[in-house]
């Protein structure tokens, strides 16, 4: 009772939180494509490397308002563990050519492009994991479905994502955003998670307990489905944890997350 009350007295972050700057620089900002929104960060450990990659994926509904800076402090901590992260930004409900396929292309070229940026920065292309924050999650999840003949992903990890696009509309997760996202033809076997099981990826899926956004339920339903199709999922809950604390490293879910993504990679960086 007592710990029950504590966390209810606890307050957890807001997208006011999240969105406030200033936003860490990263090493590089380079474009993958020739649209305004085709462009990635990218961020190197100290070393000679050759370093593992981690392709992070920004969430904000797939809207056109929230870009890519707010996940900087996330990546810049990855980063510190000893992988080079791929922050990729990509054209979202509201920019020209966003919402499906756009969206879902740019994803796919912005993780090819890794190939391109393998030739000049040291990094090894034999240890790639995505990790995707909401409706990143959903397009982490995806890029994994879908497969790539230029990346070949260790494993994905599910920050409170959005992995049952079908529920997400009928449950107006993110309000309207997953019927502007898809249209009106909507086709959620080609772009739902939950309908493109079993993604044959390792996933560590990872939620919030106090999460007020995404449904811990969905997630539930979704590791379950994803464990019966055959695949290596897991899920993990951190109690005084919402929404926006699984992409804060100052928040005690800050090292729980780290340990998985840097587990798909192989470990942390020697010390």
């Amino acid at each position: 009772m007592k710990s029950s009350l504590i966390l209810a007295l606890m307050q957890i972050l807001t997208v006011q939180d999240i969105l406030k700057p200033p936003f860490p620089k990263a090493d590089h900002r380079i474009a993958y494509g020739s649209d305004a929104q085709q462009f990635g960060d990218l961020r190197l450990p100290k070393g000679s490397g050759p370093f593992p990659v981690v392709i992070v994926i920004h969430g904000g509904c797939w809207l056109a308002e929230y870009d890519l800076g707010h996940i900087g402090r996330f990546s810049e901590a990855l980063t510190a563990e000893g992988a080079a992260t791929w922050s990729i930004e990509y054209r979202r409900v509201g920019n020209p050519g966003g919402g499906a396929p756009g969206t879902f292309d740019d994803v796919a070229a912005a993780a090819a492009y890794l190939q391109v940026l393998a030739a000049q920065y040291p990094l090894d292309l034999k240890r790639v994991a995505a990790v995707g924050h909401s409706a990143g999650g959903q397009l982490a999840l995806w890029l994994a479905a879908r497969g790539s003949k230029q990346v070949t992903l260790r494993g994905v990890v599910s920050l409170a994502g959005v992995v049952d696009l079908r529920a997400a509309a009928q449950q107006n997760v993110c309000g309207d955003a997953v019927p502007r996202l898809l249209g009106e033809a909507a086709d959620y076997h080609r772009y739902s998670p939950m309908e493109m099981l079993p993604i044959k990826v390792p996933q560590r899926l990872i939620h919030g307990a106090r999460d007020r956004i995404v449904p811990l339920e969905m997630v539930r339903r979704y590791e379950a489905v994803a464990r019966k199709a055959g695949d290596d999922v897991s899920l993990t809950v951190i109690d005084d944890a919402g929404h926006f604390e699984l992409i804060s490293p100052q928040t005690t879910a800050g090292p729980v997350v780290r340990q998985a993504v840097m587990s798909l990679l192989g470990g942390h960086r020697d010390q």
